[in-house]
């Protein structure tokens, strides 16, 4: 056992050897291209990170951007609907306007239709009335002075009764 645990000479050069040889085959064959595959795959790593921020950061923008002109147009929807509040408020107004104004003037205009109306009748009872008041007092007079005597008597009645006496 003793023996495993001591090499020899030899054997330590020869393996030395080996392993210089393995040690230049592998840098020469093997390293070279897998620390260039390496430094080739941490570049498109940190291309892809940097792609990767990039397109973040434009997405920040663009969310900054959408969000802006949600605000714009919610605004602007805003806008127009308050307009059309105070458009459609105006045009009711001004229908009550035109329509209180059209009553009133419809009211005033059958009143004085009303008052012609009374006037013209109120005329022609009068005219009436005139016209019966002197058929009646002149059948009336007729028949009271129909005699002589009756004449005289509505004469001398006449001339009692005047305030010129």
């Amino acid at each position: 056992m003793d023996a495993l645990l001591t090499p020899a000479f030899g054997t330590v050069v020869w393996a030395t050897v080996a392993f210089l040889v393995v040690m230049f085959l592998l840098r020469k064959m093997a390293w070279g291209p897998i620390l260039t595959a390496l430094k080739e795959r941490e570049e498109s790593i940190a291309a892809a990170l940097n792609e990767a921020d990039k397109a973040r950061s434009e997405m920040t923008a663009l969310q900054a951007d959408n969000d802006r002109l949600l605000q714009e147009a919610r605004a602007e929807r805003d806008a127009m609907l308050r307009e059309a509040r105070e458009m459609a408020d105006k045009v009711v107004a001004e229908a009550k306007a035109k329509a209180k104004d059209e009553a009133s003037r419809e009211a005033e205009n059958a009143r004085q239709a009303i008052a012609t109306e009374r006037k013209a009748a109120v005329a022609e009872l009068k005219a009436e009335v005139a016209k019966l008041s002197v058929t009646i007092a002149e059948k009336l007079i007729r028949t009271e002075l129909s005699g002589e005597d009756k004449q005289q008597a509505l004469v001398q009645k006449l001339i009692d009764e005047s305030p010129l006496n």
